[in-house]
C-alpha cells in the first residue's frame, strides 16, 4: 500500500517588535524631525528671556513688598517661569500626531504590529527631552538674570523632577485632546483656555500670602502650583521633605493618568478608522 504524504505549510507568524524596540523607534523617528526643525524649541525660549529679563526687572521692586516672602524678585519668579515654559511647551505634544492624521502616516502606523503603548510612550519620551533640555536653560537665563540658588545640585534636581512631571501630564493630555478632535483649531483653542487658569490661578508669579483669598484656595490643588513649590523651595534649600515627597507623588500620579488616557484615545481613535 502507497502511504500519501502531504506538505503542510508552515504557518508563519507576523512579526511583532519589542515593546522597547517599537518604543525606541517612534522616539529616533520623532527627534530626527524635532532636530530637522530645532530652531521651534529655541524659539520657545523667547518667552522666559523676556519674562525673566524684562517682566524681572519691570517688577524687581515686588520683592520688597512686606509679606512677599522673597528679597530678590527674579529669584522668586524664575521657578515660576520654569514651569510656565514646560507648561506652554507641552500643550503642543498633539499637533505632531494632527498632522500625522492629516497626511495619513496614522494609518500607516496603525497597521503596524507593535504596541500602541509604545507609540504613545516613544512620543512622550521626545517631548520630555526637550523640556528639559528647555528647562535646564531656563535656569541658566534665570541665574544669568540675577536669580542665585542656594539649594545647589539637590535644589536644581528636585526643580527639574518637577519641570519634567508636568510637562508629561501636559504632553500627554495633548494627545488625547489631538486624538479626540483631530482638529488643530480645537487643540489650539482649548489649550489656551487651560494653560492661562492654570497659569495665573498658580503662585508662579505671585507669593500666595498676597493673593485673594479665592485664589489661594484654588492655587492649592492647582498642579503648577505643586511644580513651582517643589521648585521653590528646592532651589532656595528650603525644601520640606516630607511636602516635596506628596508634591511630587500627586505630579506623577496626574501624570500617569494623563498617559491613560492619551492611550485610550489611541485605541478609541484606531476603532473609528
Amino acid at each position: 500500500m502507497t502511504t500519501l504524504t502531504y506538505d503542510v505549510p508552515a504557518v508563519r507568524e507576523t512579526p511583532t517588535a519589542g515593546w522597547l524596540v517599537a518604543a525606541g523607534q517612534i522616539y529616533r523617528r520623532w527627534m530626527v524631525n524635532n532636530l530637522r526643525e530645532s530652531w521651534g524649541v529655541f524659539a520657545a525660549l523667547l518667552q522666559p528671556i523676556v519674562w525673566i529679563l524684562l517682566f524681572g526687572q519691570v517688577f524687581k521692586s515686588v520683592g520688597s513688598i512686606p509679606g512677599f516672602g522673597a528679597a530678590n524678585y527674579i529669584t522668586f519668579l524664575t521657578p515660576g517661569i520654569l514651569m510656565m515654559t514646560v507648561l506652554y511647551s507641552g500643550v503642543w505634544a498633539g499637533t505632531g500626531y494632527i498632522e500625522d492624521i492629516d497626511n495619513g502616516v496614522m494609518n500607516q502606523l496603525l497597521t503596524a504590529p507593535v504596541s500602541r503603548s509604545a507609540v504613545v510612550a516613544g512620543q512622550l519620551a521626545v517631548q520630555l527631552t526637550i523640556g528639559l533640555v528647555q528647562s535646564a536653560l531656563v535656569l541658566l537665563i534665570g541665574f544669568a538674570g540675577g536669580a542665585r540658588f542656594p539649594g545647589g545640585v539637590v535644589g536644581i534636581l528636585l526643580a527639574l523632577a518637577a519641570a519634567t512631571l508636568l510637562a508629561a501630564t501636559l504632553c500627554a493630555g495633548s494627545v488625547a485632546v489631538a486624538l479626540i478632535t483631530r482638529s488643530q483649531i480645537a487643540l489650539i483653542g482649548l489649550s489656551q483656555l487651560i494653560i492661562l487658569p492654570l497659569t495665573f490661578l498658580s503662585s508662579g508669579m505671585m507669593a500666595p500670602d498676597l493673593m485673594p483669598g479665592w485664589v489661594q484656595g484654588i492655587s492649592k490643588f492647582n498642579p503648577v502650583t505643586w511644580a513651582v513649590d517643589i521648585g521653590r523651595t528646592g532651589l532656595a534649600g528650603t525644601a520640606d521633605a516630607g511636602s516635596v515627597a506628596a508634591h511630587l507623588a500627586y505630579l506623577a500620579g496626574l501624570a500617569a493618568l494623563a498617559f491613560v488616557w492619551a492611550l485610550s484615545a489611541f485605541r478609541t481613535y484606531q476603532r473609528t478608522q
